[in-house]
């Protein structure tokens, strides 16, 4: 079991402890936490490792393993759009329906596409409005009437988003002009929005809307958008960072249910080194200490290899994906070398870095180094001189990574109900 595996703390050999506990002094200070282990739960270093502090965004850490046990590696959010009335000579004679479960990285693009897969489908114009059913994020924010999303259908979106999607569709046809550049979008002849409010059990309209809910029973099925599935589109988000996190951890539980698969997950004397108000790394009450911070890491990589999956393919790789990794750790003999998970948090003074490296000789070899009190660019660059030197210490080699270059749109799916 991985909770036996890990309780099995070896001792390293002295001039290991030495060596790495006199550079993490001088390196990080003394009254800052770090904690290192190898595969085969060697502690090579523990300072100040036992002691919870605000981890930041490494609060995502657990959340991502929650979301995996909860969901599933392939599991992927889905929005259908439905005609709510007859459609002739391109014009829906009523409502386009709108129903969620809360995809959290439905943005511009997606919506582009779905006004073009529209268009293919005959329609235009829509005479009624946009009605939304379910919790709608659109564009990392929540979106409660659907008014972006509204305004994103009718062709209101940046102009980067705009030729991305040119791009994708040029090379990824799908309709019989496949030299075809996107139209403007769908034209809503209508006022504002109108949302259906969702039963927080079932998703169903409320009593306060029993007359549209009605209505939305004969609604007619147009498209079903389905989200990339659940491992690339974590990656994305663990890539920046995302707070989107925050309200991601509701479809895991909520954050008492993260708290609590977090406590299972490590060694007993380490469960109450772990508090989590939020998902994400938001809450001044999360806690973490750097030793259950490297025990969660792990049992992150022991349910992604359950589907044939590696820590690299849902947390940043250094100096190779974009985002909050891409000019950290990315020299010569650096880059590749470190996948990981950072967290800052000015308010609180949390900035932490936690992250596993491969080695010729020792396997994986897992650290996490928790900052408190020191300004966050200081904490940085201690935090990556402090890995520089764990990566000369160790034989370290690169991650057998490849990165998906991509766009996240050609992992989405629009699907026409049969």
């Amino acid at each position: 079991m991985l909770i036996t595996g890990l309780l099995a703390c070896q001792t390293a050999s002295s001039a290991d402890v030495l060596t790495l506990a006199a550079q993490a002094k001088l390196i990080l200070g003394g009254d800052q936490g770090v904690y290192v282990e190898t595969s085969e739960g060697t502690s090579l270093l523990a300072q100040q490792a036992q002691k919870p502090v605000h981890p930041a965004s490494v609060s995502k850490v657990p959340t991502t393993l929650a979301l995996l046990r909860k969901l599933g590696p392939e599991y992927r959010f889905v929005t259908t759009f439905s005609a709510r009335g007859a459609v002739a000579n391109g014009i829906l004679q009523g409502d386009l329906l709108v129903e969620s479960n809360g995809d959290p990285a439905f943005v511009d693009e997606n919506a582009l596409l779905v006004a073009d897969r529209l268009r293919e489908a005959g329609i235009t114009q829509v005479t009624g409005d946009l009605r939304l059913r379910g919790n709608m994020t659109f564009d990392w924010q929540d979106d409660e009437g659907g008014a972006r999303l509204r305004r994103a259908l009718a062709g209101s979106i940046a102009p980067a988003a705009l030729a991305a999607v040119r791009a994708f569709e040029l090379e990824n046809p799908t309709g019989p002009a496949p030299d075809r550049l996107l139209p403007t979008g769908i034209r809503f002849l209508s006022g504002a929005n109108t949302a259906l409010v969702a039963a927080p059990a079932t998703g169903a309209a409320t009593a306060a809307t029993t007359t549209v809910a009605t209505n939305a029973t004969t609604a007619r099925p147009l498209l079903i958008h389905r989200s990339q599935p659940l491992i690339p589109l974590a990656k994305s988000l663990n890539d920046y960072s995302n707070n989107i996190f925050k309200p991601l951890a509701d479809a895991a539980g909520g954050a008492g249910a993260v708290e609590s698969l977090a406590r299972s997950a490590v060694p007993k004397m380490m469960q109450s080194e772990i508090t989590l108000g939020d998902g994400a790394g938001t809450d001044p009450i999360n806690r973490l200490s750097p030793r259950a911070a490297v025990k969660l890491l792990r049992a992150l990589e022991e349910e992604l290899k359950k589907s044939g999956h590696a820590l690299f393919d849902i947390l940043p790789v250094a100096g190779v994906d974009d985002g909050t990794l891409r000019h950290r750790l990315d020299g010569p003999d650096e880059a590749g070398r470190v996948v990981g998970k950072t967290g800052t948090y000015g308010d609180y003074g949390a900035s932490a870095l936690v992250g596993a490296i491969p080695t010729s000789d020792r396997g994986t070899v897992y650290f996490a180094i928790l900052n408190h009190g020191v300004p966050v660019p200081e904490a940085r660059r201690r935090q990556d001189r402090f890995v520089r030197a764990l990566l000369q210490h160790l034989a370290s080699v690169p991650w057998s990574y490849q990165r998906d270059t991509r766009p996240a749109i050609a992992r989405a799916e629009i699907s026409v109900p049969q």
